[in-house]
């Protein structure tokens, strides 16, 4: 057994180096799904959580503490959940998303957004409050607070941003279930949805041992570079709060 995981290392090696194209065409879909999700992720939770922490409205520790909750949504509760939604009988059959990228995006958005709204409230909240009062009392408008709050908290806000992608590169259940992990033609990964995660299930329960190693070596090579990113995006916040005190 252990020479077989020597040889799948080997030939796993072999495979990235080679730029094998199913490896790369799975490697390219997984990024273009995480990263538009992730980016229009972040275009609706940024204003929104800027929205809800600098206005006070009748359950509004409520709302928060569905936004927290939703932070441990189970990925195949969200797949199945959306699978009723765009099937052919659900509301939302229409856009015909279902066993498409599209709709792997909308599922990795339904999981990365109250991460990253939740998150972005707590760096907000996190800012000292006599600021907004001091912005506003200059004569800025309510929009201009906001944007000089969203700048101040910058820092965390991007780390909430790269914990959502961390997120949606992982995630397994909703992809599967919203992707059916279908093969793409040769020359053409967007005519497939297997991403990493669900690739790597499947060879692995087929016994391709040696290419859902390299599958996985790249998953996570992803998830060191967005741990490095997210090292270097704190260390960034500590030194300049280091230099303003």
């Amino acid at each position: 057994m252990v020479n077989e995981i020597i040889d799948g290392f080997i030939q796993a090696i072999q495979l990235i180096v080679s730029l094998n194209p199913e490896v790369v065409g799975i490697t390219i879909l997984t990024l273009i799904v995480s990263l538009t999700s992730t980016f229009l992720s972040a275009l609706i939770s940024i204003p929104a959580g800027a929205y809800i922490y600098c206005h006070d409205f009748f359950g509004k520790r409520l709302v928060i503490n569905i936004i927290q909750t939703l932070y441990a949504l189970p990925t195949v509760l969200a797949g199945l959940l959306l699978f009723l939604l765009l099937s052919h009988q659900g509301p939302l059959g229409f856009l015909d998303f279902l066993f498409t990228p599209q709709g792997m995006i909308l599922a990795q958005m339904i999981l990365v957004t109250p991460l990253i709204l939740g998150l972005t409230i707590t760096a907000l909240s996190g800012i000292d409050k006599d600021m907004r009062h001091s912005i506003l009392s200059l004569g800025a408008t309510k929009f201009q607070a906001v944007v000089t709050l969203i700048q101040e908290a910058r820092f965390a806000i991007l780390a909430a941003v790269i914990l959502g992608f961390g997120r949606a590169i992982s995630e397994v259940g909703a992809a599967m279930i919203i992707g059916g992990n279908i093969r793409a033609f040769p020359g053409d990964f967007l005519s497939g949805t297997r991403v990493l995660t669900t690739a790597i299930s499947l060879e692995t329960s087929q016994g391709d041992f040696s290419l859902a190693i390299a599958l996985g070596l790249i998953l996570l090579g992803v998830a060191v570079i967005v741990n490095v990113g997210l090292n270097m995006i704190q260390s960034g916040s500590l030194w300049k709060n280091s230099w303003n005190s």
